[in-house]
């Protein structure tokens, strides 16, 4: 009898198989691609993904320090994505899909926008920045803030630390430099911690994490996307980007966020010249 059982089982994997139909959903080094695959199929939910996420975060942060604040409201937003996923809603490549901000990036919820200040612990910001505000208009879920060096490395701080968030860690080799200042949006996109991190740049932000933690950094040109909201260093350098496990997670998240940005109007309006016709 328990044969037969086992025969009928083979029997009904092997028809699931072969109709490509699957129950399971590989979270770990999921792009963006696949995730929203697994969205399509039916093998993967906005909730189930932000939950994994923070597991991961639950895990892993307490060794890497590279997620400064969690997100209260994650699981809803997730819940509400995967409402207007069975309604037609969806969005875009980033509809449902879990991203953590560099800290230097306000948004206008629950969250902290500080640059890993505690100086500016419990402020409360006015909008949400050019690039969170184009995010949630894509469907992504704001699962968190990334930690970063202090004052985006204004202050020539060690790389990755910050009286938040405390020393990021380079998650291959603990001991080793995670470079900054986006170190915790390398980390944790490195780690599993996220499906997607932005970061910042003036001068190798975002370049050298992604290096060092063996992620994807794109430092956008001056202008393509706002600086509007982010804490500054200069306006002549400062840009926004993705940082990414793979090329086109990157691309995806650059194709969300570029574009002009009233409130960044001189550089995003030049910079907005040069952008493709449907991106």
């Amino acid at each position: 009898m328990a044969w037969l059982r086992l025969q009928a089982v083979a029997a009904v994997l092997a028809l699931l198989a072969a109709a490509g139909v699957t129950h399971s959903f590989e979270f770990h080094e999921a792009t963006v691609d696949a995730i929203q695959l697994g969205f399509r199929n039916g093998s993967l939910t906005s909730a189930a993904l932000v939950r994994f996420y923070l597991d991961q975060i639950r895990r892993m942060n307490p060794l890497l320090h590279a997620v400064i604040e969690v997100n209260p409201d994650a699981l809803r937003q997730a819940a509400r994505a995967d409402a207007e996923r069975r309604r037609g809603m969806a969005t875009g490549a980033l509809h449902g899909v879990p991203v953590l901000l560099k800290d230097n990036i306000a948004t206008c919820d629950a969250l902290n926008t500080t640059a890993g200040s505690l100086a500016l612990l419990g402020s409360v910001v006015k909008r949400d920045a050019g690039v969170a505000a184009r995010l949630r208009r894509a469907g992504a879920v704001v699962l968190g803030k990334a930690s970063l060096s202090e004052w985006a490395n204004f202050r020539n701080v060690h790389n990755g630390w910050s009286a938040r968030g405390g020393q990021t860690r380079n998650p291959y080799v603990l001991s080793s430099d995670p470079c900054g200042s986006s170190s915790g949006s390398g980390v944790a996109a490195a780690a599993n911690m996220a499906a997607v991190t932005l970061g910042t740049e003036t001068d190798g932000s975002i370049l050298c994490p992604s290096s060092f933690n063996s992620v994807v950094g794109i430092k956008p040109t001056v202008g393509l996307t706002s600086r509007a909201g982010v804490v500054p260093i200069t306006p002549r350098q400062d840009s926004v980007g993705p940082m990414c496990r793979t090329v086109s997670d990157a691309v995806h998240v650059l194709d969300a966020i570029v574009g002009y940005d009233k409130l960044d109007a001189a550089a995003t309006r030049t910079a907005s010249k040069y952008i493709p016709r449907g991106g």
